[in-house]
């Protein structure tokens, strides 16, 4: 038998594999260090590092899920920073410049790059971006499909320049956003038909007829503190696909029965609901609500002090599926009510329950004796339900 020599052997390492490979074990690197260190071995895999940056966030943004605070001291990222950052991480799909206060219009030249692949961008108290940066955001980033400008000196003319560059927009937040009004939400609104979440918190100009023939997508609403009208809020609702709605602290011009259309069966998909602080919301509303909103799953009615015997009945009596209700400080929340309350609402699990002068330490022992199920809470649950940014209708 013949002897077939051996060839000489080939040096083979890992530098060697093909670049779809190096991207496999780089996204699969869970050690920090190792992950930052990537790039350093050579300027091959730098460009894989770079390639496979999805998202980007800076120090100095908010944290993501308490865009009020700051994760760490501000730091000064300026439009040099940015433009070098973005031309070198140019497939990224999120970005939050949240906190980069001195970043202007101008700086936004730099999403030229990885614009058409960005999703999200954050933009939480960027200050020096108007509606010049707005129209920058629409001509380079046509894919985006959530959007934030918390606390950002945008006007009615950025929001329709927005609107007419179609984008695919599915979450928006513009909250404490003074200058926007009635108008750029209308123009949003009628233009964006994927919408699912608008975020419009201390928007002191909008009363909510903007959103008067919204999408059936439109889920989500939050719009505590705002100046909204009746025909403003049956605007928001009047899409028909209303799941979320915060319209606390929104009594200014909302009278006992203002709120009777959201009971009308056009919020008929309704699970949570927010009036905390509407004090002159009576009765008849509360029992519109009650019972035209059946999926009610958690219901804020804290300092609503208008609410009597009749509209706790009608909560016990038509919510059957409400788990959760805040009831805090409600000064003609009576002893009857709260039997009401007890003897209804079968598949309540925590009742939020301080501050109610009217109510007997015997009703309140008769209750936790009669339905131990329900965990009575003293705390006050300012905000309810899941953040703008997480939801979704599936």
């Amino acid at each position: 038998m013949e002897d077939v020599s051996e060839s000489d052997d080939v040096e083979t390492s890992i530098i060697h594999l093909p670049d779809d490979c190096l991207s496999f074990i780089f996204q699969r690197l869970d050690n920090v260090a190792d992950n930052d260190s990537f790039g350093l071995t050579c300027h091959r895999w730098l460009n894989i590092q770079n390639i496979c940056r999805r998202s980007l966030q800076f120090q100095c943004s908010f944290t993501v899920l308490n865009p009020s605070t700051l994760s760490q001291p501000n730091l000064d990222v300026n439009s040099h920073h940015l433009h070098r950052l973005l031309t070198r991480f140019q497939w990224l799909e999120h970005l939050s410049l949240s906190g980069c206060m001195v970043l202007n219009d101008s700086s936004l030249d730099s999403l030229r790059y990885p614009g058409a692949r960005l999703h999200s961008l954050y933009l939480d108290c960027c200050f020096g971006v108007s509606d010049d940066g707005i129209s920058t955001i629409a001509s380079f980033c046509p894919n985006l499909r959530v959007v934030s400008l918390y606390r950002c000196n945008i006007t009615d003319i950025g929001l329709e320049t927005l609107a007419r560059a179609s984008l695919p927009l599915i979450c928006l937040n513009l909250s404490y956003c003074p200058l926007v009004s009635d108008f750029g939400v209308k123009a949003l609104t009628q233009a964006c038909l994927q919408l699912e979440s608008v975020k419009i918190s201390n928007c002191k100009s909008i009363t909510g007829v903007g959103f008067n023939g919204c999408s059936p997508t439109l889920g989500y609403v939050d719009a505590e503190s705002c100046q909204l009208e009746p025909n403003g809020i049956t605007g928001i609702i009047s899409g028909g696909g209303i799941e979320f709605l915060n319209i606390s602290g929104a009594s200014c011009f909302i009278h006992s029965n203002g709120l009777i259309p959201i009971g009308s069966g056009i919020a008929s998909k309704l699970r949570i609901l927010n009036l905390r602080m509407c004090r002159t919301v009576g009765d008849e509303s509360i029992k519109a609500i009650a019972k035209g909103c059946p999926l009610l799953q958690e219901w804020n009615l804290a300092l609503c002090h208008a609410v009597r015997v009749s509209g706790w009945e009608a909560v016990g009596k038509w919510c059957h599926n409400l788990q959760k209700l805040h009831v805090n400080r409600c000064r003609n929340l009576c002893d009857q009510g709260l039997l009401a309350l007890r003897c209804g609402c079968k598949k309540l699990q925590i009742l939020y329950m301080n501050g109610n002068a009217r109510l007997s330490p015997a009703a309140i022992e008769m209750f936790r004796l009669h339905r131990a199920d329900i965990t009575l809470r003293t705390e006050e649950m300012m905000a309810i339900g899941p953040d703008w940014r997480l939801y979704s209708r599936e």
